[in-house]
């Protein structure tokens, strides 16, 4: 046999083996959710947090009361996946676990929390049907027999842990915001922020440009329970109908959730909202198909599959896509500035 066919051979075995390994770790894929998850459950990242310095099995596993043997095979994963550290001293922190502390000033919690919970795992299983389907039969309501936002108003406990995982979103996108294009906010004297939830993001907008007024608007029952902040005004109602009037409108990850015809439809009532010389809507959502070296490349691509599971033939765009939504609204230009997050904003002008 020649040098070059067995070189042949022993690539497509190389493959061959890397294809196995591919579809191991997609078929167990949700093996590093479901123990970040027990992880948040047992309160590791908070009992190593508030310790202050390394702690050993022992002393972990007496602080929990539980079993050295089950809690070393959970420590062992996550420090595999880089979520934990272990040094000669005992476990430790990363910028991963810190994370996942429940009061932690950018905590990621409730996102998995909620994004591992029964009812937002169900409709992935309905996804080949609704592709069959030619996109009829919904997911997330052959699940659960409403949308998401109606089974949200239904179930208050869900609806309080679906905005508190908007409400981690937000920080970290207001956050980046704020770093990377702080003169999209200069200038501004009202801004209404349209499917605000409880008033994260507009508090956090508020705090860092004191001379914004703002105004959070959504639907009736989850400003009902929106607490109060400094600078914020709840305002109950539907974007459909109308949009309270501001130099501005704020959507941040609202279109994506929504058909190309249901995001004219909104767009166009926050046209009408704002001064037609002078005003914009600022649109903070997700690109697909950014530059190679973008660091939420992959989260993007994933994000496109969650709308498809949980929404009403909501989708993450591309640019040119964007440009269609925008231009069928009657906007005549908008800027795009990229931010270190799963999101770029879009500046969009009548």
């Amino acid at each position: 046999m020649s040098s070059e066919i067995k070189r042949e051979k022993n690539d497509s075995k190389d493959e061959e083996v890397a294809a196995q390994e591919f579809l191991w770790k997609i078929s167990l894929g949700f093996t590093p959710t479901a123990i970040v998850k027990c992880a948040i459950e047992l309160g590791i990242p908070d009992i190593l947090e508030n310790h202050g310095s390394p702690m050993t099995l022992v002393d972990l596993s007496s602080e929990l009361k539980c079993s050295q043997s089950s809690l070393y095979r959970i420590m062992r994963f996550l420090i595999h996946y880089k979520v934990f550290q272990e040094t000669s001293m005992g476990y430790t922190q990363t910028p991963i676990s810190r994370l996942l502390t429940k009061n932690g000033k950018h905590s990621m919690v409730p996102l998995v929390l909620l994004e591992s919970t029964p009812i937002m795992l169900a409709p992935w299983h309905k996804l080949s049907a609704w592709v069959l389907s030619n996109e009829e039969d919904l997911p997330f309501e052959a699940a659960h027999g409403n949308d998401l936002w109606g089974f949200a108003a239904a179930n208050p406990s869900h609806s309080k842990l679906f905005n508190d995982a908007m409400g981690c979103r937000a920080r970290a996108d207001v956050a980046a915001m704020i770093e990377g294009c702080p003169e999209v906010f200069k200038g501004l004297r009202t801004l209404v922020d349209v499917g605000g939830g409880d008033g994260t993001t507009l508090r956090l907008i508020v705090e860092a440009f004191p001379s914004i007024n703002g105004i959070n608007f959504d639907l009736p029952h989850v400003v009902s329970v929106a607490p109060v902040s400094v600078g914020v005004k709840h305002v109950g109602g539907n974007m459909f109908d109308n949009v309270p009037k501001a130099d501005a409108v704020f959507l941040m990850q609202i279109l994506h959730d929504w058909a190309d015809d249901v995001c004219i439809a909104i767009l166009k009532k926050c046209r009408e909202a704002i001064p037609q010389n002078t005003g914009k809507v600022i649109v903070v959502d997700a690109i697909v198909g950014r530059e190679e070296d973008y660091e939420f490349k992959d989260v993007g691509l994933i994000l496109d599959m969650v709308m498809m599971a949980h929404t009403s033939k909501g989708k993450e765009r591309t640019s040119k896509e964007w440009a269609y939504v925008f231009h069928e609204a009657g906007f005549t230009h908008y800027t795009i500035k990229h931010i270190r997050a799963t999101v770029s904003v879009m500046e969009v002008y009548p």
